[in-house]
């Protein structure tokens, strides 16, 4: 097959370095790429919201299957644009199943349909600044607070006292920090417990369930700081017993599944959903309609199976035919990130070290070549992702890894997985 990647970060050089490893990939493509994803296939300068350029990439370049990788353009409907002229096997739902990451009031309305766990939660729209003001003066603190649409993962806000609740509403609604994406704000229920990712591949009819991932979204160790994409992740989670992963498909995927072909939305490709394990039970926190970054970093080193062959079947309705399995190692990743990202950063800057990496995998996210030269050009630079027998010892190999790169500012947390090592695997 002639595999087509769209998006430029580190979930696509992840993607491609699995798909890389399979016989049935003969040409990959990556649109556009980064500095590392030039390694493993050839980059193409075309824009992930270039809707005529991809089109006309995946005639001139005979693509079999195609694989969306980013929210963006699967938010936007690439997939329909694509499928109304060319007959070639997408990875990734069209608009109306994008919905559920695109509209996160869509996304509880849907979940309130199905009878899907999930937090208690209010609309406002942009016009609604008085009562969403009103309703907060009377919730219970800390308060959830989620600008409905797409805000590269920026976009919530957990309030600790009224007054950054109503802050944050102001902030959301009046001054448009999300722009277009905070027409309207959901408040929602703060649920204490412990987040975990679980990720679907499904052909509108039968899944896979994928490896599951923690993810460390907080700049700061401890968790503590400025929302981000994403910091780190872990892959197993220790708390995701057998028992509670039962729970999960039938509470939640199972009904997800049922629920999407009730309302005749044919969803071909990966759904992520964020959990969150309250006494022992799952509720949902968010739906996403691709992979994450960076749990898929730590997922693919996790998963024994032919990445271009579960594609295939994904998007040609033979899924069922498919057996998941997983290595039974521990991976781990560690993101770093520019000075002063998740705001204001700088780019530009040299690295180095990459040569003296040995004992992890690195993927590019935010690199391009300049010059012969790799540079950062993003907020989330590199993410180092390793191994182990044990999460100390994949632990180890990532830090130790993650040392040996350099540039100037370069950050990173050293806190990564640090909470799973005393986990029982029975706490809640």
């Amino acid at each position: 097959m002639n595999i087509l990647i769209i998006g430029n970060g580190g979930r696509e050089h992840a993607l491609a370095w699995k798909i890389r490893q399979s016989p049935l990939c003969d040409s990959l493509y990556i649109a556009p790429g980064n500095g590392g994803t030039a390694g493993l296939a050839e980059n193409l300068p075309i824009r992930v919201d270039d809707f005529k350029g991809i089109e006309q990439c995946c005639r001139e370049k005979k693509i079999d299957l195609a694989v969306i990788g980013p929210e963006g353009p699967l938010v936007q409907g690439l997939r329909d644009f694509l499928e109304a002229s060319l007959k070639i096997k997408i990875i990734g739902p069209g608009k109306a199943g994008a919905q559920l990451e695109g509209s996160k009031d869509f996304s509880k309305q849907f979940m309130k349909r199905h009878h899907i766990p999930t937090a208690a939660h209010k609309t406002f729209h942009d016009y609604e600044l008085r009562e969403a003001e009103e309703y907060l003066q009377k919730s219970k603190m800390p308060v959830v607070l989620k600008a409905d649409g797409l805000a590269a993962g920026k976009g919530v806000i957990i309030a600790q006292t009224r007054e950054e609740a109503q802050k944050a509403v102001r902030d959301i609604l009046a001054e448009k920090k999300f722009g277009e994406a905070g027409k309207k704000v959901l408040a929602e229920e703060f649920l204490s417990g412990i987040e975990l990712s679980v990720f679907v591949l499904t052909d509108g009819k039968n899944y896979v369930l994928l490896p599951e991932a923690k993810d460390y979204k907080r700049m700061g160790e401890n968790d503590t700081g400025l929302n981000t994409g994403g910091m780190g992740s872990a892959s197993p989670v220790p708390f995701a017993t057998p028992d509670f992963m039962e729970k999960v498909e039938k509470k939640i995927v199972q009904p997800v599944m049922n629920g999407l072909q009730k309302e005749k939305i044919d969803y071909k490709g990966f759904l992520f959903i964020g959990l969150m394990k309250v006494n022992g039970e799952p509720y949902v926190i968010e739906f996403n309609v691709r992979m994450g970054d960076p749990e898929t970093q730590s997922v693919m080193m996790r998963l024994e199976n032919d990445l271009a062959a579960l594609l295939d079947a994904a998007a040609s309705g033979t899924l069922h035919l498919q057996k998941i399995k997983h290595h039974a190692q521990t991976a781990l990743t560690v993101v770093m990130a520019a000075e002063g990202y998740p705001e204001d950063y700088e780019k530009g800057k040299v690295i180095s070290g990459l040569d003296a990496v040995s004992g992890a995998t690195v993927f590019h996210a935010g690199t391009q070549e300049k010059n012969g030269t790799l540079v950062t050009s993003g907020g989330r630079v590199l993410a180092v992702t390793a191994t182990g027998a044990s999460i100390d010892e994949a632990r180890k190999k990532a830090y130790e890894a993650t040392a040996q790169v350099k540039w100037e500012g370069a950050y990173f947390r050293r806190d990564i997985g640090m909470d799973l090592l005393s986990l029982a695997p029975n706490g809640n």
